[in-house]
């Protein structure tokens, strides 16, 4: 019996996928617990048309964080720092100081999405990375400048 999958099943399908499955199994495990549902003309077209309506979806999130993007790359992030003897920073400029700088801007950018090789916990210019799709990562400047000047 063919079924397509509703939900994930651990070792069998995923979500949207279309596979052969024993009569039992599908029967008395699948499709009474509404993991799968029997792979028929119209639930194929179903299926079809949730499938377009998806790509259409990650298509217009892939424009948008392309725009994003261009938008972010363009904009410098100044943070004035307290410092110490030689100009050293205390402590260092965190994801969650970077996102809730960019939210002021109007930017909703989750800490999770922002990562950086190196702690930036010294004076002058960092480059941050800022993930915005799978593919999508946008390169941004972040200043450290001393407080008071």
């Amino acid at each position: 019996m063919k079924v397509i999958f509703l939900k994930d099943v651990k070792g069998q399908g995923k979500k949207g996928e279309v596979k052969e499955v024993s009569d039992g199994y599908g029967m008395n495990f699948l499709i009474k617990r509404n993991l799968a549902v029997l792979a028929n003309k119209d639930a194929l077209k179903n299926l079809e048309r949730e499938n377009e309506k998806s790509d259409a979806e990650e298509l217009k999130k892939i424009v948008e964080a392309k725009e994003l993007k261009k938008t972010l790359e363009k904009l410098d992030i100044v943070f004035q720092v307290q410092t110490g003897k030689d100009d050293q920073v205390f402590g260092s400029i965190s994801t969650k100081q970077i996102s809730n700088y960019l939210a002021d801007k109007d930017f909703k950018i989750d800490k999770k999405q922002i990562s950086f090789k190196t702690p930036l916990n010294s004076l002058g210019f960092h480059e941050i990375e800022i993930n915005l799709h799978r593919d999508i990562i946008a390169k941004v400047k972040v200043q450290l400048i001393q407080e008071g000047k």
